[in-house]
């Protein structure tokens, strides 16, 4: 029996600081249904995986190895 997978997506825009010293900050901001959907947590450390130029993978520790963050 193959199981559905069900995907959920939400549209957001990146944003850019210009800096005085000539660099930039990326910002990606996460819809908070999507964070609490992922059960995301403050602090919490992710990795971000570039696998090709339109496809970013998030990657977790397993909740058993994640370090609790005061």
């Amino acid at each position: 029996m193959v199981e559905e997978v069900r995907k959920m997506g939400y549209l957001t825009k990146l944003q850019v600081i210009s800096r005085k010293n000539n660099t930039e900050q990326y910002y990606l901001m996460w819809p908070a249904p999507i964070g609490k959907a992922l059960e995301l947590v403050k602090g919490e450390p992710i990795e971000w995986i570039i696998e090709d130029k339109r496809t970013i993978i998030l990657k977790r520790e397993p909740v058993n190895k994640r370090k609790k963050v005061k």
